[in-house]
């Protein structure tokens, strides 16, 4: 039994290693070439001979992106506390209560995790223009509010489902109510959960390119990615700039799973022995 534990822990490394490598040797190979000097033609993974940071802030100032990184964030403030809100509402309802029809509901949500947004997303743009919302932040929050709605309603249901039902008889036989249970009880145990939704929403919302194209036709409000896709357009032969633009569109969410990577673990650990 030990030294089947042992290789099956040896083959977990292993697996764990290959799939490490796979993820930073394309991130290191974006990064070096994005500190060759401009113009140097790159092939795979090179080490530079000097190191050139010039080409951030030709990035930087020819494709605007201080007003593309700005135009993502507000997206992302608009649709990542949205998300958590209504998805910790739906999930604690149908995790905790006997609602009618509250698995045909569930199932409803969950059936929505397998739509492509490639194929409703030119039925959205006549929805949204018929609505004045095309070129609009608001319509672009809205719209990725609902895609993210079904995974976002399916992660919270499964945590609040896996949580002792004792405590919520308790809360309910001293007399609190449905409010007071959810904020005062089962929040404060969903916070990892919470974190790490609330991050993979902010990465699926930063990372939207084809919407975005869609949905903002005016290219003054375009995202960083979307900005990104005209960057490259403009420079597809200057390799070492190209690769600037492209670390400064992934730094954000690098940034924040350095800063949250613990509670992100956490919750996907958590769910993960809950499930």
């Amino acid at each position: 039994m030990s030294s089947a534990t042992r290789s099956e822990r040896w083959s977990g490394y292993a697996l764990l290693t290959v799939m490490a490598i796979a993820v930073v040797i394309p991130f290191l190979s974006v990064f070096l070439a994005s500190v060759q000097p401009a113009g140097t033609p790159v092939v795979g993974l090179t080490w530079p001979e000097r190191w050139s940071w010039d080409n951030y802030e030709q990035a930087w100032s020819v494709a605007a992106f201080s007003d593309l990184i700005r135009h993502s964030i507000v997206i992302a403030v608009g649709v990542v506390p949205a998300s958590l809100v209504l998805a910790a509402l739906a999930g604690y309802a149908l995790g905790t209560m006997r609602l009618p029809g509250g698995n045909a509901v569930a199932g409803f949500f969950i059936a929505g995790l397998t739509i492509p947004v490639e194929l409703i997303v030119v039925p959205l743009y006549f929805d949204l223009r018929g609505l004045g919302l095309t070129n609009s932040f608001l319509g672009v929050i809205l719209v990725e509010i609902a895609l993210f709605m079904p995974f976002s309603v399916f992660w919270m249901r499964t945590h609040f489902q896996s949580t002792p039902t004792s405590l919520v008889e308790a809360a309910r036989i001293d007399g609190a109510s449905s409010a007071t249970i959810l904020l005062r009880i089962l929040l404060p145990l969903a916070r990892p959960s919470l974190m790490t939704l609330g991050l993979l929403v902010f990465m699926w919302s930063w990372k939207q390119f084809l919407l975005v194209l869609v949905l903002i036709q005016d290219t003054t409000k375009h995202t960083a990615p979307a900005g990104l896709g005209f960057f490259v357009g403009q420079n597809s032969t200057d390799i070492p700039t190209l690769a600037a633009g492209t670390i400064i569109v992934m730094l954000p969410i690098l940034i924040l799973f350095v800063i949250f990577q613990r509670s992100f673990i956490a919750g996907l650990l958590q769910g993960a022995m809950k499930g």
